[in-house]
């Protein structure tokens, strides 16, 4: 009798131990557009056990006449959808940056001037069995000199 519970309770042990799903919190990707402006490289933590609230940093790059450092930084919350692998990604995020006129604003206000940019964001996110992640997104970005379309691209790494 002792072996058969023992067997029951080891039974129980294992199967619930697999129903349960690992979700991994830890993401680094590449990110095309975004936050980053052009380019970035960016981690994510999910501050929670289950898909929800997440912090990500990140450090960037865009050239036109010189090179210019970008460093986005940003709070997004993940909604899952009937697939447990899919999300809508929905964020804002802020990117410190060199103000660059002939990108960000009038040439005539290029005075190496350093400010923020405010970049909302909503996309599709997906987590493969591979523990890749990748995402598409609507990044509009709002300065003090203009506000314009932009969208986001991403690919990365869970852990």
């Amino acid at each position: 009798m002792k072996k058969l519970t023992l067997l029951l309770a080891l039974s129980g042990i294992i199967v619930c131990s697999y129903a349960q799903q690992n979700f991994k919190r830890n993401d680094i990707y590449l990110e095309a557009g975004g936050n980053g402006l052009f380019a970035s490289v960016n981690y994510e933590r999910q501050l929670t056990k289950q898909p929800g609230i997440g912090f990500r940093v990140g450090i960037g790059f865009y050239t036109e006449d010189a090179f210019y450092l970008t460093i986005p930084v940003g709070i997004n919350y993940l909604f899952k959808l009937k697939n447990n692998q899919s999300f809508i990604d929905a964020g804002l995020g802020a990117t410190f940056t060199r103000i660059d006129g002939k990108l960000l604003g009038d040439a005539k206000n290029s005075n190496g001037e350093h400010f923020v940019n405010f970049i909302p964001s909503i996309g599709y996110r997906k987590h493969t069995t591979k523990d890749v992640m990748w995402r598409i997104s609507i990044t509009p970005v709002a300065n003090k000199y203009t506000l314009f379309p932009w969208l986001g691209l991403s690919i990365g790494k869970r852990f």
